[in-house]
């Protein structure tokens, strides 16, 4: 119901205006002034090649650099906690971190961090999370996990409003959630995403757990967080686990011989496939999407798991010998941007 008045002084050549509030330039809030005979000398920030109009994108040699305070996301993964009922209070807020070596941009973040907090449990548990927006903008979740009316539960609330979103997991697996306000790609992209995780029955022990999530990474002003309409026209820059690109080669993840691991995997998007490999080894489990392709398998194996973005699963492997093992995406070109990491496997 406001009305502001924007005085912008002498225009002297054509220019393009549009609305700043994220998405809303994508959605098409846009005008143009134009002067004289001349067409509109917007500032369209659409290319035609990879290159990126805010920033210079770190090449393939400068990810997975150790430096001076760098601190990977803790992707160790803890078992789940022995109660049928789980009760969180999460925030939703906005903030300027670091999302590539040397480069901050604006975060959209459940509980202050991206991927957002994971969620385990077994089935028949209820789950009851209330989700808080402390930022700027409207925000909301979707929990895949669970099948509720998503009229209510699902809405986008205001900054100061607040909802408790509850359901039972009826069905093992491990499922994506995410922002559902419009448009969702680029609160996806700008960080509001994590995963839940429902054991399978007769999960058997492991000597350790990882949790990877997939993200495609897309760079943009500082202030303002990824680009609306590169997210929109799916020209990522960079592809990562856990939203920062490079960081378990900057911080390898450590093992000992004759140790079996599990790695759970999540596909958050919001584009791009994964086929997650590991070099050097085979799995002689793998899970998907709530079924198992094999399972402690001696005379078989897999190399490769693939999934769609919202699609998760679980590999499991035993490292024989001490030595360096990779694991990417076996999509080379978005393993060379970013998503890649190493285990040290020591005697």
């Amino acid at each position: 119901g406001e009305t502001v008045q924007l005085d912008a002084g002498v225009i002297d050549s054509s220019e393009e205006g549009y609305c700043t509030i994220a998405g809303h330039k994508m959605q098409g809030m846009t005008f143009k002034v134009n002067v004289g005979d001349g067409a509109a000398a917007g500032h369209d920030h659409t290319v035609a090649s990879a290159s990126n109009p805010h920033v210079d994108v770190p090449t393939a040699a400068e990810l997975g650099t150790q430096r001076e305070g760098f601190s990977a996301f803790d992707a160790t993964l803890q078992p789940a906690a022995e109660t049928k009922t789980h009760k969180e209070t999460w925030t939703m807020t906005e903030k300027v971190v670091e999302v590539a070596p040397g480069i901050k941009q604006m975060r959209w973040l459940f509980n202050g961090q991206a991927p957002g907090p994971t969620l385990r449990g077994k089935v028949g548990d209820k789950f009851e999370i209330t989700i808080k927006n402390e930022g700027s903008m409207a925000h909301s979740i979707d929990f895949h996990a669970g099948e509720v009316n998503p009229d209510e539960t699902m809405k986008s609330i205001r900054p100061g409003e607040e909802l408790t979103y509850k359901f039972t997991a009826h069905r093992s697996g491990i499922w994506m959630y995410h922002c559902s306000t419009m448009p969702m790609s680029l609160h996806i992209a700008n960080g509001m995403a994590g995963n839940v995780i429902i054991d399978p029955p007769n999960l058997k022990p492991v000597d350790a757990e990882y949790n990877f999530m997939a993200t495609d990474v897309f760079l943009g002003e500082e202030n303002t967080g990824a680009d609306a309409q590169r997210v929109a026209d799916g020209r990522f820059d960079l592809m990562a686990f856990n939203y920062y690109p490079g960081q378990y080669d900057a911080e390898p993840i450590k093992a000992k011989v004759g140790d079996t691991v599990r790695l759970w995997l999540t596909n958050l998007g919001p584009d791009q496939p994964l086929s997650f490999h590991v070099v050097g080894e085979q799995f002689d489990t793998a899970y998907k999407e709530g079924a198992y392709l094999i399972k402690n398998e001696d005379s078989t194996g897999s190399q490769a798991l693939d999934l769609l973005p919202a699609q998760g699963g679980f590999v499991e492997m035993t490292f024989n010998e001490p030595g360096t093992y990779s694991f990417v995406n076996h999509i080379m070109t978005n393993a060379e941007k970013g998503q890649h990491g190493k285990f040290i496997v020591t005697e």
